[in-house]
Parts: C-alpha cells; structure tokens; sequence
C-alpha cells in the first residue's frame, strides 16, 4: 500500500473497531412466514418453536446443544433463575414431547420410557397451564398457551393408547396400575360405555382418522385427547335377540390430573388419575379448580361405525332375500343412551341402510345446540318386506328398546320423539302417526264380503298388521320424498323386473304366516273370470300408485298431537310444481295437506343428503315443543 494511503486506512480501521462489526438490517417478511415464526413448533415442524428457542438462548444454550444432550438441557432450564415460571415449564413440555417423538421415530413401537416421555410432557404442560401465577383465562389471547394445551392433549393421548395397548404388561397395585415409576390410577365416573365392563378392542385416536364421504368433521376445542373406543361385536344375532344396538364405535375424551395442590408437588409427584369422559354428554370437566371445556370430535365415531358396517352389501342382499340378509329390524343408537336427551328416530328407504343418513346425521350432531337436546336412534330394517309388516315389526322393535332403557316411560328420551323417514320410509313414519283402528279391516271385510267365522279369522289373521294406531311417544314427524300416495315409477318394466327378484326369506314368511293364511283365503279374479288367492306383496308392490294396500291408507288420519313437515326434490323444474317430482317419486304423492311446512328444493330423489335440505332439518328440530 501506498505510504499516502496509510493514514486513511489506519482512520478507516479505526471507525470500523470503535464502531463494531455487528449491524442491524431490517426486511419485509411474508404472512406465511409470519405464522411459521409465531406458531410453529414441535408439533407442526418438527423443529422447537421460537419461544422455545428464545428461552435456551438467555440460558446459554441453542437448539444444537440441547437436542445432543437433552438431559443436561432440562437441568439446566430447571434450575436457571432467569427464567419466568411459564418461560421454563413451556419449553420443558415441547422438549419432552420432543423427545418422545424422535424415540417414537427411532423405536418404531411403543416402551416405558417412551410412556415416561409422554407423561413428562403432559405434566409440564398441566403445571404451566394450572399453577403458574397466571390463569389460563388470562393468557387466553396467547399463542404459548394454545401450543401448551396442544402439548397436553397429544402427549395425554399418545400415553393413554400407550396404557391401553399394554394395560396387560403393567404391574397391578389395586384399582392402579405401576410403570415407568409412575402410579396411575382411573377415574370413570363420567363415561358410559355400551358394554358395561367390557373393555374396547381398540382405542383410536380421532385425529388419525380421516374419512371420505363426510362433508365435514364436526370437533369441540378443549381440554384432552379425543378418542374412539371400538367395542367388541355382539353375538351373532338371533331372531331373539334384542333389537337395539347401543354404538360399537362411542366417542370418549381422555384427560391427565396430576397429584399435587402446588407447583412444587405437581413437578414432583409420581401419581396421576387418567380421566376418561363422554363428550357428548360431558361439556366441561373440573381440572386443578377449574372448569374447562372437554376436547371432543362428533364425526369420528360416527364415521368409523359406517366406514366398518359394511351396511351397503347387506342392504342389497336384504332386498333379493339373502340368507345373511336382514329380517328384522334393528335400531341402533349413536350414542350410549342418555335419558335427558330427546329421541329422533330415522328410517331410510328401499335397498337402503343407516348409510342413507351420513351427513344428515353427521350434521345434526355437529350442531350444538342440538346434539344438547337430541340423541339420534337409526333404525335398520329389512326393505324387502311389506310396509304393513314393517311398520309393526319397526313398532314393536321401538317399544322393546324404550322399556329397556326407560322401562317407566318417563325420561324425555321416551317422549316428544321426532320421526324423520325418507322415501319408503317416510311412508312407514306416517303409518307410525296414523290412526287406522278397525278402518282397514273394516274396508277388506266389506270388499271382499267376508261374514261370520271366515270374516274373524281373515281380520284375526290381518289385526297385528292392520289395526294400528299413531305411537304415543311421537309428537314430531318429517317426511322426505316420500310416495304416500305410491309412485308409477314402481309400474315401470325395469321395476317389476327388480320386483320379481325381490323375494322374502324363509325367516320372514314364519313371521308372516298368520297374514299369509288370511290372505290366502281372499280370491281375487282377472280379466278371464279366473280366481287367485292373493299373495304376500313384497316392497316394491307397495310402492306402486296401484297398490290396494297404498291406496288404503293414503288417507288415514295422523295424529292430532303430531306435527309433521315434508321436505321433496324436484327433478323436473320445466314442470308446474303440481305435475313436478324428484325422478322417483312425484310431488302430488309427497304432499300432504295439513304440514306445519312444505320444502321443495331443486334435486333428485336423494333430496335427505341436500344442504338446504338439511338446513331445513335443523330449522324443524330447533323449534320449540
């Protein structure tokens, strides 16, 4: 360099030391990457979050160093003075969690240490979340505690179906169970399973499940692990068994109390009570003096009961009279009964199943206010057989389920029920709100001028099926494209077709065989003069704007103390609404005078499955009794 550039070099070198090397820049970042520095975290990337990050840096550490020496990091954030009680118990829980997911990763299956590192994350997070000089409700706006809530309810997750999975390999101590150090003990005072007693085949976490065919998975934030218990099935069914189904697959919302009243005895206990609750009846649980809402996912077990059913073959095999297709009906509770709720009942069509409701049902225990006042029962009934039949076996399949739940009668899930049917079975919820008395046996006495003991034994034969009268316990009735009046579409060729290959299992003629007799000695002649006994009609006759037993009842009455609604599709919108229908069924079948409403909307006949249909559907169960 230079002699005469020395000076200035030596000046430069000068500003440059005196005023350090370290500078401060500033850039633009990005919305996503906003986010990514505010809520990422173990959870969501793998990597700690900035809080956490920011908190091992004022004790001297990095990211580096702590994962390579995990232990000696902890100690260290426990011990350190610098930090704030929730500084240091927050980045504990993501470091634990942390390290039960790289040894999960590394395992491939689940230990006691592994257990060990999930129940040490959650106790973490319940001390931070509970004995920190804050409430929860006054860090209610901060991203920290929602991340430690989340810590909480995947590590209480992860250890619960941990403890199920291996419940057998723990060591007993009475009602306890002793592993890794720890003594757990369960508290199952606010769970009903539908099998008392029985434990679940499988314990599934709801978050792992996704499913398709669901519009939408209805969840309740909170406080747990949401879950699924798969009970075991039942006994093959026998033509005497019950008729109800209390749900295989009930939703159960798992939570972790750790011993102590303090901070101090919180991070030193080695006792815990694992709490197992009913979300759907359950809104909020006390934890540490507080009442917290409980954590709770709707759609998940529902789901998995359809995904698992495999209710679509049956129904076809049930329509052509399949030996392992159904013959009697069953209901099926989506829910452990709950005394308090009302009852809605659905009924689905012909060749059809529960599936008929996915996200009808889906969507009304998705609404909080009525998953508050409803339970909802799905009745599964054999669609092959005459609606006469099934309207009273469908009856006597109710009456049996409500005296074994409330044998008195006087719970509210006994009473103001609502029945929903759509299609063929909106024709059998009208029979259930109908009054025939001795109309229809009265109309064939006289058709076919039946006296004395033949009339007897005829009406004899005929009474279980045709003297009804409107169920007491219903005050609420939607109908859905239903043919009451019957539909020429069941005329067409390709109907009768299917009709004739419609036939009824031998299980069900023995059941019929009283009206069977009855009918037998009922002659009908044709165009030749010839005579026919009549026949046994299956569905698919019933369903026909021809048929006698369809044109006899369009107009019994419906009962004074049942409000009823009908919602239909209209597939034919070039037609006035009088001559419109839904491609199945036409609209002058549908309507019935004398509906609280009347909704037509723009579809085909599967109008149950329409939003706005649905939305109407809600609208009629959030009215007022």
């Amino acid at each position: 360099m230079p002699a005469r550039h020395l000076p200035g070099a030596l000046l430069l070198c000068a500003t440059v030391l005196l005023g350090g090397c370290a500078a401060v820049t500033v850039s633009d970042i990005s919305p996503a990457d906003y986010l990514q520095q505010r809520r990422g975290d173990v959870l969501t990337t793998g990597k700690l979050s900035a809080a956490a990050s920011e908190v091992l840096r004022i004790i001297g550490s990095d990211i580096d160093a702590c994962t390579s020496n995990a232990g000696t990091c902890r100690a260290d954030l426990a011990r350190s003075t610098l930090l704030s009680d929730e500084q240091r118990l927050a980045t504990l829980s993501e470091l634990w969690l942390g390290t039960a997911l790289q040894e999960e990763k590394q395992a491939g299956h689940d230990s006691a240490s592994l257990l060990a590192a999930w129940l040490e994350s959650a106790r973490y997070a319940y001390a931070y979340l509970f004995y920190t000089a804050r409430t929860p409700g006054q860090r209610a706006f901060e991203e920290r505690q929602t991340q430690i809530r989340d810590y909480y309810n995947y590590a209480v997750q992860k250890a619960v179906v941990n403890l199920f999975r291996h419940h057998r390999e723990y060591r007993p101590d009475g009602n306890a169970v002793l592993v890794s150090g720890w003594r757990i003990d369960s508290e199952l005072s606010a769970l009903r399973l539908p099998q008392d007693g029985t434990l679940p085949e499988e314990l599934l976490p709801a978050t792992s499940l996704a499913f398709s065919g669901v519009r939408n998975v209805y969840r309740r934030d909170g406080f747990g692990a949401e879950l699924v218990a798969v009970m075991p099935k039942p006994a093959a069914a026998k033509d005497t068994a019950a008729p109800y189904r209390e749900t295989r697959f009930p939703v159960v919302t798992a939570l972790i109390r750790f011993e102590g009243n303090s901070l101090d005895e919180v991070l030193a206990t080695q006792n815990l009570m694992l709490v197992l609750a009913d979300p759907t009846r359950s809104t909020s649980i006390g934890m540490a003096g507080q009442e917290l809402p409980v954590a709770a996912n709707f759609t998940a077990g529902y789901g998995l009961w359809l995904a698992r059913s495999g209710f679509g073959l049956q129904a076809l095999r049930t329509l052509f009279g399949s030996a392992d297709g159904l013959s009697r009906p069953q209901v099926h509770l989506m829910q452990p009964y709950d005394p308090s709720k009302r009852t809605i009942v659905m009924l689905h069509g012909l060749a059809s199943s529960p599936e008929a409701w996915i996200n009808v049902a889906n969507e009304l225990m998705g609404d909080e206010q009525l998953r508050r006042r409803y339970q909802i029962w799905q009745v599964y009934y054999p669609s092959n057989a005459p609606l006469a039949a099934n309207n009273a076996a469908i009856r006597q399949a109710l009456a049996a389920t409500l005296a074994h739940f409330d044998p008195a009668g006087r719970a509210p899930a006994s009473n103001q029920m609502v029945l929903i049917g759509h299609s063929m079975g909106g024709v059998l919820a009208r029979l259930m709100v109908s009054d025939a008395r001795d109309t229809l046996l009265d109309a064939i006495t006289e058709q076919y001028q039946l006296k004395g003991r033949k009339a007897e034994k005829v009406r004899a034969g005929l009474a279980p099926y045709l003297n009804f009268s409107a169920m007491p316990q219903v005050n609420r009735a939607i109908f859905i494209a239903a043919p009451h009046r019957g539909t020429s579409f069941a005329n067409y060729k390709v109907a009768r077709w299917i009709g004739n290959l419609v036939t009824l299992p031998i299980t069900m003629l023995d059941q019929l065989s009283d009206a069977a007799g009855s009918l037998a000695q009922l002659n009908t002649s044709d165009a030749a003069g010839d005579s026919a006994p009549l026949r046994i009609p299956n569905s698919i006759d019933n369903l026909s704007d021809k048929d006698p037993f369809v044109q006899l009842v369009a107009d019994l009455p419906i009962s004074p103390a049942v409000r009823y609604y009908s919602i239909m599709g209209n597939d034919t919108p070039e037609l006035p609404l009088a001559q419109s229908n839904d491609g199945v069924v036409p609209y002058a079948s549908a309507h019935l005078a004398g509906a609280q409403s009347e909704k037509v909307f723009p579809s085909w006949h599967s109008v149950q499955e329409n939003p706005q249909a649905i939305l109407e559907i809600r609208r009629i169960l959030r009215l007022a009794d």
